[in-house]
């Protein structure tokens, strides 16, 4: 009887998260491709609401223990057993190494997980691959040693900006049991990380991409003038990368003959500073927060908006945006764009052509707000010329391929 061929393992932070819609994008398309999987996720959900892409997902999704301490015996299992797999002395010593330099109760959990992942994946698991580059490679990378197995990683935004540069060198280095190959979703992106790499091959440039086929066609944007109500939407996380701060600040400096209102949508720890903000200015009472939505509702919103607006910036930290889904979103429903020239946003908006750019301070997003409230027909053609460039650079389906080749060469390579 002929061998069943190797499955992958997927290992994701959490599983279904609504901020990460793009990963559950990729994994149907892969599946429906033809790429066999299961998903080891970290940590089980917290989103009341969940995509549409989750439900046509038929891949199993294991549950990792998310805090050691609640599942001991698993855990304890887990490890003894991980302890007779070929590879455990090397996983070890690798792990040991990473500890010497962070010694953190997380880098000790992924270690756990890693231990459990290496124990209960299937014995026709051919290689894994990693949604994000710190926590789940990690674990990904001690899981893949004990077994002797390929691994590799999908990197987005804050696990390369946020990664110690000795941690991102070393899982892109063979000598370090690092990826067999990494992708990435922006150039920026990607040529930091080949700086990094043992060599610049090692990281695939992948654009993330929209299946348009997921989304309506545009509306007709022509009716709104000057004078009429101007209403726009933001779509993110409250978190300081966001810039939404400085968005608040932005429309308490917008006229008083300007009649606007702003719907956020999105949840993150800085709602109830955000909210206040806006009540300590006085224009609460033209601001809608929505929290989190799913999918319809976010695309109900977009074409009801007369603008779109993400003032991304970089964080103390150093997190950033990579190239954000919600932008390509936007333009697929010809809404325009106003957003600043932070990471690999610029990639896909040329400022004045697709959409503006303008820098983060309260000041310029006012003025350009109100440039597009005044003139629509501006609006309209860089919305236009937006949803062209989406259709002909930035479609889900080459990328797809792509990785569709890249996982099963690997897989092929397993053993």
């Amino acid at each position: 009887m002929a061998e069943a061929r190797p499955r992958l393992a997927v290992i994701v932070k959490g599983w279904p998260r609504l901020s990460e819609t793009f990963i559950a994008q990729e994994l149907v398309a892969l599946e429906e491709s033809g790429l066999d999987f299961d998903i080891w996720s970290l940590r089980h959900p917290t989103d009341k609401k969940t995509h549409p892409l989750h439900d046509r997902l038929r891949a199993k999704v294991h549950y990792l223990p998310e805090y050691l301490r609640d599942e001991p015996l698993r855990v304890a299992r887990a490890v003894g057993a991980a302890a007779d797999l070929p590879g455990f002395e090397a996983a070890a010593t690798a792990y040991a190494a990473d500890l010497d330099r962070d010694d953190t109760p997380n880098r000790r959990r992924r270690w756990g997980q890693a231990c459990v992942l290496a124990h209960e994946m299937p014995h026709n698991v051919g290689g894994l691959y990693a949604h994000f580059l710190h926590t789940p490679s990690s674990v990904a990378r001690y899981a893949a040693i004990m077994r002797g197995l390929p691994w590799s990683f999908s990197a987005h935004a804050k696990d390369i900006w946020t990664s110690p540069d000795w941690e991102l060198s070393e899982k892109l280095s063979a000598s370090h049991h690092g990826a067999t190959f990494g992708a990435t979703c922006t150039r920026f992106g990607a040529e930091h990380l080949r700086a990094l790499a043992d060599t610049p091959d090692r990281v695939d440039l992948v654009y993330h991409g929209l299946d348009l086929s997921r989304f309506p066609a545009p509306p007709d944007r022509r009716s709104r003038t000057p004078n009429a109500p101007f209403h726009m939407l933001s779509v993110g996380r409250l978190v300081e990368k966001k810039g939404f701060d400085n968005l608040i600040d932005a429309l308490a400096l917008l006229p008083a003959t300007l009649d606007w209102h702003w719907t956020h949508i999105g949840g993150g720890p800085l709602d109830a500073a955000m909210s206040a903000r806006a009540e300590s200015h006085g224009i609460a009472h033209r601001i809608t927060w929505r929290g989190a939505c799913d999918q319809p509702e976010v695309i109900a919103a977009m074409r009801a908006a007369d603008l779109f607006v993400l003032p991304s910036r970089i964080a103390a930290d150093g997190d950033r945006d990579g190239l954000p889904n919600v932008l390509m979103e936007a333009a697929s429903q010809k809404l325009p764009i106003l957003s600043t020239p932070v990471s690999a946003i610029p990639e896909f908006i040329e400022d004045g052509i697709h959409g503006i750019l303008t820098s983060d301070a309260p000041g310029a997003l006012a003025a350009a707000m109100q440039d597009i409230a005044a003139c629509p027909d501006k609006g309209t053609r860089m919305a236009e010329a937006a949803c062209a460039r989406l259709t002909a650079d930035f479609l889900m389906h080459p990328g797809i391929a792509h990785l569709h080749d890249r996982l099963t060469t690997m897989l092929g390579c397993a053993g």
